[in-house]
C-alpha cells in the first residue's frame, strides 16, 4: 500500500506541521470562538458584550437563550461574532438545533467561527447530512476550515459512511497542513475505524510521528478499539502491549473489546491486572458477561462493585437488572431496586423500563406494575416493556389497557408494541381482536409488518385450530416465510394432530435448515403423538445420519438469593440423589390426585415405564424438587426454562401446586404458566 501522504499529495504544496505541547484533549464547547477577529477581541473589552456573553454561557433552557437574543438584538449586538458563536454553540448543547440554524443563517458575516461552532453542534447532536451540507457551504464561502472544523466533519461523514468522501477529506488535511494535530489525527483514524477501513486506519496510525504516539494515549486507544470490532485480538494486543503508556481507558477499551469477541477468560484476566478501576471498568465487565450469557457472573461482579465502595451509572444498573431477567433472579433484581431506593436514586427511562422489565421477566408482575405507575417519565419503551410483561403472563385484558392508556398520553405505537399486542392476543384466543391489530398496524399507522408480525399471526390462528386460515395467511405473505413462520405452523399442527399439513410443512422446514434440530424433533413428535413408531424411527435415523443433536433443556431456579442450573437428565448436581427422591416423591402424590404421566411426549418407541422414567428428567422439574426442598412452605416457586415446557411437565406442576398449597411460576420460551391451585393462568391454551 502506498503511503497514504504521498498519495493525498499530489499536486499540492507540502503540508506544515503543527506543534502540541501538551496531550491531546478534546476543545470544550467555548473554545471555538477564541481566536477570534477585531470584534471578538474587543468584546472582552466591552462590559455589555461580556456581561451577555456570561449569561449565554450559564444559560439552562432553550427559553431563556431566547430571551437573552432578544436582549441582544434589542442593544444592536447582534453584529458580534463572540455573542453569535456562543449563541449557536450553546443552542446546539440544548439540542435545539433549528434554532442554531436559524441563528447561522441571519448571521450577515458568516465567519470561520460560526462554522465551527454550526458544524460542531450539527455532528454532536448526529445531523450529520447537515453538518456536511454546511461544511461544503463553507468552501463555497470561501471559509478556509481549520483543525477544529476537520474533526467534525469526518465523525459525520463516518456517521453516513462515506468512504469516497472521507479519502478526499484526507486530502484536504494533507493540503491544509493540520494532518498532525492531534485532534486531527484521532479523527482520522476513528473516521477509518468507524468504515472499517483498519488498513487505512493502521497506515494514518504508522505513519504518525512518535510524538503524535507518545502524547496521544487515545490514538491507540481508538485504534486497538478498531481492531477488536474486526475481530483482529492479534493485532489488539500488540498495540496494547506497545503503547508507550496506558490510562484506564486503555485498559476499558481492550477489555470491551475482548468480551464482544467472546474472549471472557483473558477479558477477567487483564481486569484482574488494572491496577485502578473505575466505574466504566465495572461496569464494561458487568455488561460483557451478561452479553455472553454468564448472567450469574455478571451479577457477582455487580454485587463486588457495590462491595468495593464504587457507585454504578445507569448502563451498570440496567447491564446488572437485565441478567436477572434472563435467569429469573428476583432476589438479586430486588437487591438492586433496594440500592436505588437507599441510596436516593431517581429512575429515569432507562432504568425503569429494566426495573419493569426484570420483575415482569422474574415473575412478579404485580411489583412490574408497581414500578411502571410510579415511573414519572415514561418513553415508548417502558410502555412496550409493560404490555409485554401483561401479554406473556397470559394477561391480555390488562395489555389491551396498558395500550389504550399509552395512546391517551399522546405516545404513538411502534412495531414493537404491536408486536406485545399480537403476543397478547394469541396467548389469550383472541383472534380477532389480534387481527384487527395487525390490520390497523399496517393501515392506521403505517408500519411494515415484519418477519416476527407475520409470524405472531400464524401462531395467533394455529392456536386457535384455524390452520387452513394459517396456511394461506403464510402462503400469501409479501415476503418468504423463514424457519420460525413455519415452525409456528408446525407446532399448530400437532397441537391439532394434522399429520398431513405437519408432513408437508416439515418438508418446507428441512428446506430451509436441514441442520436444525427442530424441524425433526417437532416431525418425531407428531407421529410419536399418533403411535406412528416407525415414522418416528425413520426420523431418528434421519438426524443421526445428518449429525443433527437436539439441544439439550435446562432450567434456572433462584433459592436463597443462589441461582441453581438444572439440565435434562443431570446427575452431576452434589444432591442430585436427594433431588431424584424428593422427585420420586412428588410424582407418587400426584397420582393420587389423578395425575398419570403423558409418556405421548417422548419421542421413542420404548416401554410405558421407560418412558416415564425418561420424562422424570425433565430440567423444569428437577429444580420444582430442588426447590421443594429447599424452601420454606408457603414460599413461591420461580423456573426459568430455555425451551417450550412439554404437556406431562405442565400437569405435573398443577398436581404440584395443588399438593404443596403454593404458587409455581413457570417461564418457559413462550410465556408465563401460573400454577396455583391445581390450575395455570393459560387455562391448557398454550
Amino acid at each position: 500500500m502506498k503511503s497514504l501522504r504521498l498519495l493525498f499529495e499530489r499536486n499540492s504544496s507540502p503540508a506544515k506541521t503543527t506543534s502540541s505541547s501538551s496531550k491531546f484533549k478534546r476543545p470544550k464547547p467555548s473554545s471555538i470562538s477564541n481566536g477570534s477577529d477585531s470584534s471578538q477581541s474587543s468584546s472582552s473589552q466591552d462590559p455589555l458584550k461580556t456581561h451577555f456573553s456570561s449569561l449565554i454561557k450559564s444559560t439552562e433552557t432553550t427559553l431563556q437563550l431566547r430571551q437573552i437574543h432578544a436582549q441582544i438584538l434589542r442593544r444592536h449586538l447582534s453584529s458580534s461574532a463572540n455573542l453569535t458563536t456562543l449563541l449557536i454553540s450553546v443552542s446546539s448543547s440544548l439540542k435545539s438545533i433549528p434554532y442554531a440554524l436559524s441563528i447561522f443563517n441571519h448571521s450577515h458575516h458568516k465567519s470561520l467561527f460560526l462554522f465551527n461552532a454550526l458544524i460542531r453542534g450539527l455532528t454532536e447532536n448526529s445531523h450529520f447530512q447537515s453538518s456536511v451540507s454546511h461544511f461544503l457551504l463553507m468552501l463555497r464561502h470561501r471559509v478556509r476550515p481549520d483543525k477544529l472544523t476537520y474533526p467534525f466533519v469526518l465523525k459525520s461523514v463516518a456517521g453516513l459512511g462515506l468512504r469516497f468522501l472521507g479519502l478526499i477529506l484526507h486530502g484536504r488535511i494533507i493540503k491544509s497542513g493540520v494532518e498532525f494535530d492531534s485532534f486531527v489525527r484521532v479523527s482520522l483514524v476513528e473516521m477509518y475505524v468507524k468504515l472499517e477501513e483498519m488498513g487505512f486506519a493502521l497506515q494514518v496510525f504508522d505513519e504518525s510521528p512518535e510524538r503524535n504516539k507518545s502524547e496521544s494515549i487515545l490514538l491507540w486507544n481508538v485504534l486497538i478499539n478498531g481492531c477488536c470490532k474486526v475481530g483482529d485480538l492479534e493485532k489488539a494486543m500488540e498495540l496494547f502491549e506497545a503503547m508507550p503508556e496506558r490510562n484506564i481507558g486503555s485498559w476499558n477499551s481492550f477489555i470491551n473489546g475482548l468480551m464482544k469477541n467472546g474472549d471472557l477468560n483473558k477479558a477477567m484476566q487483564l481486569f484482574d491486572e488494572m491496577k485502578e478501576k473505575d466505574v466504566v471498568s465495572w461496569t464494561t465487565i458487568v455488561n460483557g458477561l451478561s452479553q455472553n450469557g454468564d448472567h450469574q457472573k455478571a451479577l457477582s461482579m455487580f454485587f463486588k462493585m457495590l462491595e468495593v465502595g464504587l457507585r454504578p451509572n445507569d448502563l451498570t444498573l440496567v447491564s446488572a437488572l437485565s441478567a436477572c431477567a434472563k435467569i429469573g433472579a428476583l432476589e438479586a433484581g430486588v437487591r438492586i431496586h433496594n440500592y436505588f431506593v437507599e441510596n436516593g436514586l431517581q429512575l429515569n427511562k432507562a432504568t425503569a423500563a429494566a426495573l419493569v422489565d426484570m420483575y415482569a421477566k422474574c415473575g412478579n408482575i404485580l411489583s412490574a406494575s408497581k414500578v411502571f405507575e410510579e415511573t414519572k417519565e415514561k418513553d415508548i419503551r417502558t410502555w412496550s416493556v409493560m404490555i409485554w410483561g401483561w401479554a406473556t403472563h397470559g394477561f391480555y385484558g390488562q395489555a389491551i389497557r396498558c395500550f389504550k392508556k399509552m395512546m391517551f398520553s399522546g405516545i404513538k405505537p411502534d412495531a414493537v408494541v404491536f408486536l406485545a399486542l399480537l403476543t397478547a392476543c394469541s396467548h389469550s384466543g383472541q383472534v380477532d381482536l389480534g387481527l384487527n391489530f395487525f390490520d390497523s398496524m399496517r393501515f392506521d399507522y403505517s408500519i411494515e409488518p415484519t418477519m416476527k408480525h407475520y409470524t405472531l399471526v400464524v401462531d395467533l390462528l394455529g392456536r386457535a385450530g384455524r390452520l387452513d386460515e394459517a396456511m394461506k395467511f403464510i402462503q400469501r405473505m409479501p415476503i418468504s416465510p423463514d424457519f420460525v413462520a413455519w415452525g409456528a405452523l408446525f407446532c399448530a399442527c400437532r397441537a391439532h394432530k394434522n399429520i398431513k399439513m405437519a408432513e408437508l410443512v416439515s418438508e418446507k422446514l428441512l428446506q430451509l435448515e436441514p441442520k436444525h434440530p427442530g424441524s425433526y424433533v417437532f416431525l418425531s413428535n407428531v407421529y410419536a403423538a399418533v403411535g406412528r413408531w416407525e415414522d418416528v424411527e425413520r426420523v431418528r435415523m434421519l438426524m443421526q445420519n445428518q449429525a443433527v443433536g437436539k439441544d439439550p433443556g435446562w432450567s434456572y431456579i433462584e433459592v436463597n438469593g443462589q441461582v441453581h442450573s438444572f439440565v435434562a437428565g443431570d446427575h452431576d448436581h452434589k444432591r442430585a440423589r436427594e433431588i431424584y427422591l424428593k422427585l420420586e416423591e412428588i410424582v407418587s402424590g400426584a397420582r393420587e390426585q389423578g395425575y398419570m404421566p403423558e409418556t405421548g411426549w417422548v419421542l421413542h418407541n420404548i416401554e410405558e415405564e421407560e418412558k416415564e422414567d425418561a420424562l422424570g428428567s425433565h430440567s423444569e422439574k428437577l429444580g420444582l424438587a430442588f426447590a421443594l426442598m429447599n424452601t420454606s412452605p408457603g414460599t413461591t416457586i420461580r423456573i426459568v426454562k430455555n425451551l417450550r415446557v412439554c404437556g406431562d411437565c405442565h400437569s405435573l406442576m398443577k398436581c404440584a401446586s395443588k399438593m404443596s398449597q403454593r404458587e409455581i411460576i413457570l417461564r418457559d420460551i413462550k410465556r408465563f404458566h401460573h400454577f396455583k391451585y391445581g390450575v395455570c393462568s393459560c387455562g391448557d391454551y398454550w
